[in-house]
């Protein structure tokens, strides 16, 4: 049975990132499914529509033909649908839908996920880290140091490299101003910098699956 609905956040971008960019899937549709509608049934349809529920030994055969594979995944509502080079009906029938991860990234929830550079680049995405700064900025005259670590420390974006950097390059335009402020300054260790492991399609405990509320978006595949 093929897999696709993601249970957190975390998961949804790890297995977008890394096991669909990370493995030329880099070609993709985005959607949301109306309320209307069951996702699960939506699930189904798409899946099968495209062929997508196949061995890997048949991926291997369709990738030496010159023939497409497709991906998909769903967090809620949100769903991306992804295929890799080659020649498919995916790419007719979703034609002005289409996007390249190397060009145009996913945005979801806040982070922005593409492949640049040979690999997969994850990091949040520009009015959201905007947004973050300009908090924290408000905040570095006004907050005791350990009451700006700590809120730091709650930051929910994993640490992938690129985030990394933007929370450092936060972190420095703070101590900037404490520094000419007089303040002490807010050592590194408040960060982490390390990713949790993720296992996308898991269940949460309880056998209960995470909910979290998001903004609307454009329905960009018909479902």
């Amino acid at each position: 049975m093929y897999r696709c609905e993601a249970t957190s956040i975390e998961g949804f971008v790890h297995q977008l990132a890394v096991s669909y960019f990370g493995n030329g899937y880099w070609f993709y549709v985005t959607g949301e499914i109306p309320p209307a509608k069951d996702p699960r049934a939506v699930d189904q349809k798409l899946v099968a529509r495209y062929g997508i529920d196949i061995s890997k030994w048949a991926r291997a055969r369709n990738k030496k033909a010159g023939t497409a594979n497709l991906q998909y995944i769903r967090f809620q509502r949100f769903f991306v649908l992804l295929a890799s080079h080659g020649q498919h009906a995916f790419f007719d029938g979703e034609a002005p839908s289409i996007r390249d991860a190397r060009r145009t990234p996913v945005r979801f929830y806040g982070y922005s996920i593409s492949f640049r550079g040979g690999h997969s680049h994850v990091r949040i995405e520009q009015d959201t880290y905007k947004e973050l700064k300009a908090y924290f900025i408000d905040l570095a005259l006004r907050r005791s140091r350990e009451a700006l670590k700590e809120e730091l420390s709650q930051i929910r974006f994993e640490p992938y490299a690129p985030i990394r950097r933007q929370l450092l390059a936060i972190l420095r335009e703070v101590n900037g101003l404490r520094k000419v402020a007089g303040y002490d300054p807010i050592l590194t260790p408040c960060f982490r910098f390390r990713r949790r492991i993720c296992h996308p399609f898991e269940q949460v405990a309880g056998g209960q699956r995470r909910t979290v509320s998001r903004p609307n978006a454009v329905n960009l595949v018909e479902v």
